[in-house]
């Protein structure tokens, strides 16, 4: 019995920069600056073992901050399942050590909240540093 539950969500928007930049930014940038806490999910406060993170099989541990769900420390396993330059990224988020609602993984081209698309917008607009190749 396959228990997949499958949701697809996309938001679009008009970054004024070069398609570059709006490719690698979501990804190679400092992933603090962009999932800075929301609602129950607390903030990212540092990545770990992400040497290869932003290369096709590459992967990073996360850390996020103590909330009153989470104790705080490591909270999942970062994996970019695919990348086409310039055009997507496929990545995976498991091994949560985080309240998950029951999720093992999720996977996609792109997951994340509404309110994390301004803090990207803002990293390209300022041209920020890729932290990964």
């Amino acid at each position: 019995m396959n228990n997949l539950l499958k949701t697809t969500t996309e938001i679009t928007t008009v970054f004024n920069t070069t398609l570059a930049r709006a490719f690698k930014s979501p990804m190679l940038c400092d992933i603090t600056k962009v999932h800075t806490g929301y609602g129950f999910t607390p903030r990212v406060i540092h990545c770990t073992e992400d040497e290869t993170w932003g290369k096709a099989g590459g992967s990073r541990k996360a850390f996020m901050a103590k909330n009153l769900t989470f104790k705080g420390g490591e909270s999942s396993l970062d994996t970019v399942l695919e990348r086409k330059e310039n055009e997507y990224w496929k990545i995976e988020i498991s091994d949560f050590k985080i309240w998950s609602m029951g999720f093992v993984k999720f996977q996609g081209e792109w997951f994340t909240m509404q309110h994390v698309l301004e803090n990207i917008r803002q990293l390209t607009i300022g041209e920020a540093p890729f932290l990964h190749e």
